[in-house]
């Protein structure tokens, strides 16, 4: 939550042209014609766990697309197994005040709606940390812009082909 993941996602698929960009979150809310705040407030957050799991298993089955998953979908062991199997990982990593700084103005961040800091930030980060470790490559994305971001993923994916 943060990181960059929707804005480089697209840095990448401009660079990438024979690759489509997804972007999880917007998928869903086009599905359900729903805002994803609306959906964790309705319905709550298993329910959106589920339709999430339920888009990566079938856009993990296409080829050539940067999938941009919301930052708890790697935390569902079956999510996490499809998306190693079928895909290269990144890991997209700031600082806890870095993503306060970058997301201090939005209001739809359904797990930052209470108790929003940066202490509740390096929580959710400690609690995901060692998932997230299981990521093929880590970009710390801290202080950086989206276009030298996706320069630098570029480079390790050249590296690891």
């Amino acid at each position: 939550m943060g990181c960059g993941k929707t804005t480089v996602g697209a840095v990448l698929a401009e660079k990438l042209t024979d690759y489509n960009y997804i972007d999880i979150d917007a998928e869903i809310e086009k599905s359900t014609q729903k805002k994803i705040s609306e959906i964790f407030l309705k319905h709550g957050e298993q329910f959106f766990r589920m339709l999430e799991s339920d888009k990566i298993k079938k856009i993990c089955k296409e080829k050539n697309y940067i999938i941009s998953a919301g930052g708890g979908a790697f935390e569902n062991e079956e999510n996490r197994k499809i998306m190693l199997e079928t895909s290269t990982v990144i890991y997209l990593k700031a600082s806890p005040q870095e993503i306060y700084n970058r997301i201090k103005q939005e209001n739809h961040r359904p797990l930052l709606k209470k108790n929003f800091s940066v202490e509740k930030i390096a929580s959710i980060m400690q609690l995901r940390e060692k998932n997230y470790q299981k990521a093929d490559i880590t970009v710390d994305t801290t202080g950086k812009n989206p276009y030298d971001i996706g320069e630098e993923i570029l480079g390790v994916l050249k590296l690891n082909d």
